[in-house]
């Protein structure tokens, strides 16, 4: 049985630390479905489908066989429940992410008992490394080379600068 796992994020935009995250995941699951959330509550900097269209460059790049990207506008239990999936993947940075982690995952558990959420920490290089600290460094004309996929520096350097 090929088993199925959902990695849910913003990832506005991704990271090599989700990237690190997603391999890894490749490796423990038959298919991982990275799912791009929609937040009516987050101002995102790409809308959805630029999010998902730059995962797939980078799925592609990496030859990752075994993963995909996707969005929702729902919840997140709902859909992993919606197309099957057994467990959903976590990243985890430091401390915070894992109290924030462990929050939400009482509610998919709620929503969705039959799907197990699985935490996994980015490596230690990555530790520092969040979307939000991307876009600040990008909106003032660093280089984030060393913490985006190469595929997508250029387009989140270009978007972020013009901001």
């Amino acid at each position: 049985m090929k088993t199925l796992a959902v990695f849910p994020g913003s990832f506005d935009p991704f990271t090599l630390g989700h990237l690190d995250v997603l391999k890894r995941a490749c490796r423990l699951f038959g298919e991982v479905r990275v799912c791009v959330l929609e937040n009516a509550d987050k101002r995102a900097v790409f809308t959805a489908d630029e999010r998902v269209q730059m995962i797939r460059h980078v799925i592609g790049d990496e030859g990752l066989v075994n993963a995909c990207a996707d969005s929702s506008a729902g919840l997140t239990a709902q859909y992993a429940k919606s197309i099957g999936a057994t467990h959903l993947v976590r990243g985890l940075r430091n401390a915070a992410d894992y109290a924030y982690e462990t929050e939400m995952e009482a509610f998919n558990r709620l929503l969705a008992p039959e799907v197990q959420t699985v935490y996994l920490t980015c490596g230690a290089k990555y530790a520092h490394v969040s979307s939000g600290a991307v876009r600040e460094l990008a909106r003032y004309g660093a280089d984030i080379g060393t913490l985006v996929p190469e595929r997508i520096n250029k387009i989140v350097s270009e978007r972020l600068i013009k901001r």
